[in-house]
């Protein structure tokens, strides 16, 4: 299975906000940390907001910030939330059009178990195991200890 660049953004969103979840992100930091427009953040935002990972607060001192604890936010709800709408295959989406082998094809299936895996696997893992701890770059530690 192959996520979005959308979903790929937004888990590490919700990483980089995991690793202090007490503390509001603004848009402008989030988008400088990980080179991404503030309008395509916005969007990613946006969902995260309307899935209610994440509560927004505009003006100065505002910014995002985690609407629950990262221990009780599961990685699978956060694909199905910034997936909906992307369909595995073709066939799987609203627009899926006529198929000739739609009746005979035992394909459809084993991709829908697979997928219904894969979120499943994911169900058990929270926000909390991913959150980025506060350590440097593993590039900078090797740097720090290369030092002369």
């Amino acid at each position: 299975m192959r996520l979005t660049s959308f979903t790929d953004f937004g888990l590490r969103m919700l990483m980089r906000m995991a690793s202090a979840p007490d503390r509001a992100f603004s848009s402008a930091e989030l988008a400088a940390e990980f080179d991404l427009s503030r309008h395509h953040l916005a969007k990613i935002m946006q969902r995260l907001s309307q899935a209610g990972l994440i509560d927004t607060k505009r003006g100065g001192g505002g910014g995002a910030i985690l609407a629950r604890p990262p221990s009780e936010i599961r990685l699978g709800d956060v694909i199905r939330h910034l997936e909906s709408g992307q369909a595995l295959v073709v066939c799987f989406g609203a627009d899926a059009g006529e198929c000739s082998l739609d009746g005979r094809c035992r394909l459809k299936a084993r991709l829908k178990a697979a997928e219904r895996a894969f979120l499943d696997d994911l169900d058990r893992s929270t926000l909390a195991d991913i959150a980025l701890d506060q350590r440097p770059p593993i590039a900078d530690v090797a740097t720090l200890h290369n030092r002369p």
